[in-house]
Parts: structure tokens; sequence; C-alpha cells
């Protein structure tokens, strides 16, 4: 790997057999034998240790053959965008994916199942990891020290995944693994469940650098750490409201020592932020990249886990269907706000003259309407006049818009060679101005001047004044990458166009006035008539236009205490038969708040005597 950037799957099932769960495709058992590094040689010398560790690593992202058909070969998107996304209805789906827009997913969701299997695996390499270094005698200090810190980060991890999907969870603690500890309780209170996860926080925060080891971006650090330690005592005071105060002090103080740091800076573009050409930018502090490098995939050889383009596309263009975006989402911009282009491209709808967004802005958009013009694909299989309704219908009706934040490179995934890295960010800067701005108001009593300054400087950003002054530098950077791709494609003869000469959506060359966001918030409580305080109404729907498809969505607006807000208002119950002509989604069940834990899958409930069901199941 080289020194700058780590991707995550390292190649554990042909490296390291080490008494770890085992990879779910029975061919790692096929390696040589000299590749294979004992469970008592992993922790001989200090390189060995590393490479035991990227066992834990490898289950960050998809983990399965190349059909992506095994367990956990979805994990990045799957269960994460059903769980932390569709229960908001600003991501939708068609098929049986649907359900999870309904709160029809139940314990026998496999979704649901292969996420914990997949998180408990982690866990238990991470616990199998972190005993062997424990009695390592032969590991420095200083790597020894390093190591610890990321286990502990990588299992707070897993676990933060599991505690905010279902509530209260089992505990698997070091050297506990589910082969030698097949029974176990959850944990008994969710003060009992997050301290465990806060420790290892904190554990990690002191014992990490804010630069990854070996200067290998996709190793755990300090800001990681702190960016979940802060989400973890949110989430405390969320699920243990008698402590709530020191709670949210101190997740204050963790997100003020990520903005303190200098390390992160948001990015002068958000339309940049999912170029391949930006891989662990600055605003980066946690993501998961899945990388082709220079190979190009196809079906017999999957360089990277192309299903998430599958998943993202539209299906006149090879897509699949359990990603649409919602035309509430789409109407809730402002006039001039550049997240909404740069994450979403709509069919050319016949009546799209019809609505506007909140405060007026046209819907058609001058830049992705009826195209992506990151790949300059037209939605419609090239179709120049095809014209969609509101509605795209694949199975069911769903909203004909689509996400660019994942499908930007590829051009016909399910046809001939394509190219498909994509980045899934989970934590971001953005994600820590919005969460501490939410701490700030909090402890302030709703109006504070550090948080209303947080949220307007990420506007600033929305509205294109960052890139002011820097257009040059931002069309260098991310340009070429686009031009490689599209004059790829046209020697493929899979592109009969022009290499583009300008980024696909203008960089801002005049600053803009941008309202102020206390004052716009304030006007839309009163528009929409939310029933939530100004400033969390403001916290969170710039969760919503900045965050979508981005997996903290429904768990940050859950701990937050907005969701059934959002839900009764952006999305009021309505019982249309046809919704060939109307933007509108239609919900016709009850929002209930107990079904945001999910239920623990029944497969666990089988095999686990000990474990129990959530309420509301």
């Amino acid at each position: 790997m080289n020194t700058r950037y780590f991707v995550f799957g390292a190649t554990l099932c042909s490296m390291i057999g080490m008494g770890l769960t085992s990879c779910n495709n029975d061919d790692f058992l096929d390696v040589t034998q000299y590749n294979v590094v004992s469970s008592t040689a992993m922790f001989e010398n200090d390189e060995n240790a590393k490479m035991g560790m990227n066992g834990v690593y490898d289950m960050m992202v998809p983990d399965g053959d190349e059909d992506g058909a095994t367990v956990t070969g979805d994990w990045g998107f799957k269960p994460q965008l059903f769980t932390g996304c569709h229960p908001t209805m600003d991501t939708q789906a068609t098929g049986w994916d649907k359900d999870w827009n309904v709160q029809n997913w139940n314990a026998n969701s496999g979704e649901l199942l292969n996420g914990w299997k997949h998180a408990y695996i982690g866990i238990s390499r991470a616990n199998d990891f972190l005993a062997g270094l424990e009695n390592s005698e032969n590991v420095s200090a200083s790597v020894k020290q390093t190591l610890t810190g990321e286990a502990r980060a990588a299992r707070a991890f897993f676990y933060h995944w599991l505690a905010t999907t279902f509530g209260r969870v089992p505990m698997l603690a070091t050297g506990e693994t589910y082969s030698n500890t097949p029974y176990k309780e959850r944990a008994q209170t969710y003060a009992e469940m997050w301290d465990f996860i806060i420790e290892d926080l904190e554990n990690a925060v002191s014992l990490l650098d804010w630069t990854p080891m070996d200067n290998q971006y996709g190793r755990c650090t300090k800001g990681m750490a702190l960016a979940y330690l802060g989400d973890a005592y949110m989430w405390k005071a969320y699920r243990c409201p008698e402590q709530k105060p020191e709670c949210i002090q101190k997740a204050s103080s963790a997100f003020k020592q990520i903005i303190d740091s200098g390390v992160y800076e948001l990015n002068k573009s958000f339309t940049t932020l999912w170029d391949a050409a930006g891989v662990w930018d600055k605003e980066a502090i946690w993501e998961e990249v899945l990388d082709e490098g220079s190979n190009w995939g196809n079906w017999s050889n999957f360089t990277s886990r192309m299903w998430l383009v599958y998943y993202a596309a539209c299906p006149e263009n090879n897509g699949w269907g359990s990603l649409y975006l919602s035309w509430e989402w789409y109407t809730s911009f402002e006039k001039g706000d550049k997240r909404r282009d740069a994450s979403a491209c709509t069919g050319a709808v016949h009546n799209i003259d019809d609505y506007t967004t909140i405060d007026g802005q046209p819907l058609k958009s001058d830049y992705c309407y009826g195209y992506n013009p990151y790949n300059q694909v037209v939605l419609g299989n090239g179709e120049n006049s095809k014209t969609y309704n509101f509605h795209f219908y694949n199975g069911e009706y769903a909203p004909s818009i689509w996400s660019m934040k994942f499908w930007r490179c590829d051009r016909g995934s399910w046809v001939g060679d394509n190219w498909t890295p994509a980045q899934i960010y989970w934590k971001r800067l953005a994600n820590i101005y919005l969460d501490y701005a939410e701490c700030l108001f909090i402890l302030n009593g709703g109006d504070d001047a550090t948080a209303w300054g947080l949220i307007n400087k990420l506007r600033e950003r929305a509205f294109g004044n960052l890139e002011v002054g820097h257009a040059d530098e931002l069309t260098a950077k991310y340009l070429p990458q686009i031009q490689n791709l599209i004059q790829w494609y046209a020697d493929k003869g899979q592109a009969n166009t022009d290499i583009p000469e300008k980024y696909p959506i203008p960089f801002n060359t005049e600053t803009v006035t941008v309202r102020d966001a206390k004052e716009f918030y304030t006007w839309l409580k009163s528009e929409k008539g939310f029933d939530s305080e100004v400033w969390k109404i403001a916290v969170n729907e710039e969760r919503r236009k900045e965050l979508n498809c981005e997996w903290s969505l429904r768990p940050d607006m859950q701990r937050s205490g907005y969701m059934e807000d959002h839900i009764n208002h952006n999305y009021p119950k309505r019982n249309n038969a046809d919704l060939t002509d109307i933007p509108w989604s239609n919900r016709d069940v009850d929002y209930n708040e107990q079904k945001m834990d999910m239920p623990i899958p029944q497969d666990e409930l089988d095999k686990n005597p000990l474990c129990d069901q959530n309420p509301g199941y």
C-alpha cells in the first residue's frame, strides 16, 4: 500500500489465518501456506502486528464473493441505506425494498441479519486481536499503543452501528467472540452499553494521533475517535435523559477539539466531495473508499463493489432500484443552494413547471435535468426525448430522482467495462459542525451565536461562496479525472460526446447573498407548522440537505428528537391512488417512534436464548 492512501479491504483472506472468524468464501482455504501468518507469528514483530490489524479493517468494506451474494457482500450500503436513510423517507425504493419506507421491516429482514453478522465478525476480530496484542512482548511499545487505539476505535465503530440501529445489544469484551461466547444477553441498560463504547473511544483518543500511522489514510485516528466519542455521548444523553447535561457537555468538548485542531477543513466546493479525484480530502474524518485504482471492472472481474452503482443509478441506465430521492427532499432547497444539483439528477418530467421549491426555485435544473453531467449520461438509455412522470415505475412508483453522490463514474454497469470508484462518508467535518451546533443550542437554551455561525458557514459553502477565487485550482484538481473518464468511454465506443472543458456544475466566481439561517428557519417553522424549536429545525433540515444518502441521517434525527416532526410535516399522510401527475410521496401509515429501534434478528434470538426482542416487535 502506498504512503498516502490505505484503502479498506486489505488482503486478509490470503494473508492471515489467526483464529478469527473466517471469511465467508471458502476459497480462502486454497491459499499457498507460505502466505499465511499464524496467530502466534502475528505478534512476533511490528510489521506482522500491523498486518494482523488489517483483519479488523477488512470488515469495514463489503466482504463477499464476486456476485455480491454472500451475507456481508453489501456492507457499507445495505443495511446502512435501509436503516440509516429510508426511514426518513428522503430516500426511497421499489420492490421489496420499499418496506423500509413504511416501517414494515421485521425480525426476518435479511439486511438486518447481514449487518448484525458483519458487525459482530468485526467485533470478534478486534477482540481476538486486542487479546493477542496485550500479551505480546515482541511488538514495540509505540506500535502496540497505536494498534491498541486503532482496534478499540474500530470495535467502537461496529458497536456504534449496532447500538444506533438496534438499541441495546450484547457486548462482547476483549477475548470474547461468538465462537467462545455463543450465548450472551443484551446490555441490561443503555448506560451500561454506551459506557462500554465511550470507554473504548476515550482510550482510543488518548492513544492515537491526528495523523494515521505510517501516513496510511483509512487507519483510525484521534479525529475519528473524537467524532464517534461525541456522537456516543449525544446518544447516551438521548437514552439516559437524567445524565443529559453532563453528556452534552462532554460531547461538545469532543467536537470542539476536532474543530480547534486545524486538521480538518471544509472542501471549498460541496460539489466535489464525491469525485474520484478527492479521496481523503481534508473534510474527511472517516470514510469508506471503494477504489478500483486503474482497473476497470466487469461481471467477471469485480475489482470494487460495483453493486453500489447498480443500487444508485437510474434503472433505464442499468441501475437497480434501491435508491431514489424524494421530491419532498428535492423541493426543500432554497434558490441557489448547489447541494441539490450536486446530489441528484432527475428525469425529464412532463409537468415539472407546475411545481417549485420551498422558496419558489424552479425544479428544473440547469445541469441535472434528464441528464447526469458527471458521466454525461442522458437518463432513459440515450433517448433525448424521453419524458418521465414524477414517479418512475419499476414494480412500484418511486421518485424519478437519482443520487449523484454514488452514480458519478459508471455509464453502463450491466454491460461491458466500467469504472465505479465510490466514497462513503461515515464522518466528515460537516457532521461535526451540525453536531457541535446542536450541543451548543442545548447547553445555551436554544440560542447560540457560535452555533448559528457554524450553520451559516455550511450554508455559505452550499451556495458556492467558498468557491469564489478558487475556480481555477478546483478545476485543475477535479476536472482531469472527469475528462479521462469520458475519453476512456469514448475510446471504448460507449460515449459519443465532446470531452468537457469545464467542471459539470460551474464554480462560483462571484459571491452571492445567502439568507441568514436563523431568519430562514424561523420563516420555515411558520410556513410548514413544525412543532420543534427553530434551532432544532435548522440543524436537522441542514442535515437533510447536507447529509442525504449518508448513513447518519436517521440516527442523528432520531437522537435529536426531530424524526416525528419531520415525518408529520415534510411527509403528511396522503392516500393518492395515482401519483403519476404529482411529485409527492404517498404515506399511509402513522409514524411509530418505537420502530426506529430495529428488531433483533430472529436468527440471533433462535441461536442465543439469552437475547430478547425489542418492544414493538
